[in-house]
């Protein structure tokens, strides 16, 4: 069995927020690789060891992101069958914990949509595709366009997330996933997390 190198996961994380930080300056057109080794300080090598160029450091980068969302989002019913809003308490919301871990990332992406076009409409996209997966049962017990019930709890969900990052992060996670617990209680079939079927 190979081990896990721990060198390469910090050489990569160093690669990721080097970027990040490079990003909230400037257009990653306009971002070189000797920027970035000069920020993370490792050489060209070591760069050219685990990327070709420099998008793909970018989309690693996202891809890091979206799985961690996608593992928040399911948390609080991976391992359930059936899930109702019974079953949901605010500490079982980890979203706003996911949000928090990647603050750098998001506050870049949020407050300086021009330096990553397109991916704050990419981000609604995962959170509808969960959405939409999580509201399945719709279709059969409730009169709801189950596609535009995705679109506007996905959209919701961004929506409080960009506040959130917007006012500086001036709320803890555990705050946030407080107030989402209010809301979800007090507007019925706001969200997935009201009835989930984990398939």
């Amino acid at each position: 069995m190979v081990q896990h190198d721990r060198r390469i996961d910090k050489t990569q994380r160093a690669l990721k927020a080097a970027l990040i930080k490079l990003m909230e300056e400037k257009d990653i057109r306009q971002i070189t690789v000797t920027e970035i080794v000069k920020e993370a300080d490792v050489n060209r090598g070591t760069f050219y060891k685990h990327y070709e160029v420099k998008e793909d450091l970018l989309e690693a980068t996202i891809q890091d992101v979206i799985e961690s969302l996608i593992q928040a989002y399911r948390y609080p019913y991976l391992s359930k069958e059936a899930f109702t809003m019974e079953d949901l308490s605010a500490s079982k919301i980890k979203l706003f914990e996911h949000v928090a871990t990647y603050s750098d990332f998001y506050r870049v992406i949020m407050l300086h949509p021009e330096v990553l076009p397109g991916f704050q409409n990419r981000l609604c996209d995962v959170l509808k595709k969960l959405s939409l997966q999580d509201l399945a049962f719709l279709q059969k017990t409730h009169n709801v366009d189950v596609d535009l019930q995705a679109s506007y709890q996905s959209h919701a969900l961004f929506g409080m997330i960009f506040e959130w990052v917007k006012g500086g992060f001036k709320y803890t996670p555990e705050h946030m996933a407080e107030q989402l617990m209010e809301i979800l209680s007090n507007q019925p079939f706001s969200s997935g997390y009201q009835t989930i079927l984990n398939k």
